[in-house]
């Protein structure tokens, strides 16, 4: 049987954070065990967890991190594709093993004086805000069953983990609240995503793999995401747009995304290089989106994304900053009341989009669409019910596909080569 150290009621101070962290460590001192966190709201700071613990939050308890950024110490990790000195997670462990989050309980950010400094006063903060739950170089990682809402910036990050299970985990994030993705697992290796309600005000799982700025080049690989829900959000599931380590074997399927502004999103740009492949995707219902599925290697992102040669679409020479993008193969989705487009699939002249396959595609129109663009790239403006767009794609196949309500043709190829289509609406275009 593991240790248990059990957090009884007593009168605590105005902040929790130094009786929280000293069960944290006495309990690791002992060689591992289960750290239980009662009913109420325990005010508190950045935690450290420890090898070998699981910290339990019991149905009723509220772990409610305080915004005050002095309690939040600077660390090094990796944030937004490079390494840097950022502001510590509130739930952070650093080259841990078997590492636990689980309980019926809820981790509340206090995101909202976070998300006032960064949009209006962004000089006031020394370091990027912190992640709700931030593991580094990990292994064997579990978070299950809890409740999180209002995190300062991405929710949950594993970054350079190993053997990583997700699972019932319930995060609400507010739309408006900015760069709170839902899980970003960065860099990270045999990776279980399942049964999780994601509704946040940026990507709801985005997995990544490093920037050009990344000293190391490691890839995202063998993750699985079933059985998801996914509400509002700028994507369902996305890969990118750090992806310069690569990221390969991703399995997707039985999801709904709903109101989320793209669906499966794949997003990169010139000079970030690393390879996509091997990516299935099936059996996802999809409503009030702009675009389904999406391939974007024009994605203005980055300090360098402006730069005029990220969205030329005029053939450039190949270098080991052009990425490269092949194996995407989806099947038996669903989308209705779409807006923008039924699909924006692009390669890059010089690096085309390789084997691709969509199989048993249904999409419908929204009867009254918004205009929107279905993919951030320079020169793709706003549309209603188009088609599906594809460009620069090498050996690809598009077989029982419906588009209703189009309003032109249900596909247009620009660039292709080795296309077979089976396509149900108006008439194919090709030039």
């Amino acid at each position: 049987m593991p240790t248990v150290e059990i957090i009884e009621h007593a009168p605590a101070p105005e902040l929790a954070t130094a009786w929280l962290q000293d069960a944290i460590d006495e309990a690791a001192g002992r060689g591992g065990g289960q750290v239980r966190v009662p009913a109420g709201t325990h005010r508190t700071g950045a935690l450290r967890l420890r090898s070998g613990i699981d910290l339990h939050l019991e149905a009723g308890a509220v772990l409610q991190f305080v915004p005050e950024p002095e309690l939040y110490p600077a660390v090094e990790a990796r944030w937004e594709g490079a390494v840097g000195t950022v502001h510590s997670p509130c739930l952070y462990a650093h080259g841990a093993t078997d590492v636990a989050i689980t309980g019926f309980g809820t981790l509340d950010g206090g995101g909202a004086a976070w998300w006032d400094t960064f949009l209006h006063r962004r000089g006031e903060l020394a370091h990027p805000r912190p992640t709700l739950i931030g593991l580094h170089e990990c292994e064997r990682v579990t978070i299950r069953d809890v409740a999180l809402r209002n995190s300062p910036a991405w929710t949950v990050h594993p970054a350079l983990c190993d053997d990583v299970t997700i699972t019932n985990v319930r995060i609400s994030n507010p739309a408006d609240s900015p760069n709170t993705d839902g899980i970003d697992p960065e860099s990270c290796r045999n990776v279980r995503i399942s049964d999780c309600h994601i509704d946040v005000g940026d990507d709801c799982i985005a997995i990544k793999a490093g920037t050009e700025r990344t000293p190391s080049r490691v890839a995202s690989e063998n993750i699985v995401i079933t059985g998801c829900t996914m509400v509002r959000g700028h994507g369902g599931v996305v890969i990118g747009s750090e992806m310069s380590g690569g990221v390969r074997n991703v399995v997707i399927s039985n999801c709904v995304f709903q109101g989320t502004d793209r669906g499966i999103r794949v997003k990169t740009r010139r000079d970030r290089g690393g390879t996509v492949e091997d990516v299935r995707v099936t059996n996802i219902v999809m409503d009030d989106v702009l675009c389904p599925i999406t391939v974007n290697p024009f994605y203005f992102c980055g300090p360098d994304g402006k730069d005029p040669h990220v969205g030329d679409r005029s053939m450039r020479p190949v270098d080991a900053g052009t990425p490269q993008i092949r194996g995407l193969h989806l099947a038996h989705l669903t989308a209705r009341n779409v807006h923008a487009s039924a699909g924006h699939l692009y390669g890059l002249p010089e690096a085309p989009l390789a084997d691709l396959s969509i199989h048993d595609l249904t999409v419908s129109f929204a009867a009254e669409p918004r205009a929107a663009s279905p993919e951030m790239a320079s020169g793709v403006e706003p549309r209603t019910r188009s088609g599906i767009e594809l460009g620069f794609v090498r050996g690809g196949e598009l077989s029982r596909v419906r588009v209703s309500g189009a309003d032109a043709e249900a596909v247009t190829a620009t660039a292709c080569e080795d296309l077979e289509l089976d396509v149900r609406g108006s008439d194919e275009r090709h030039r």
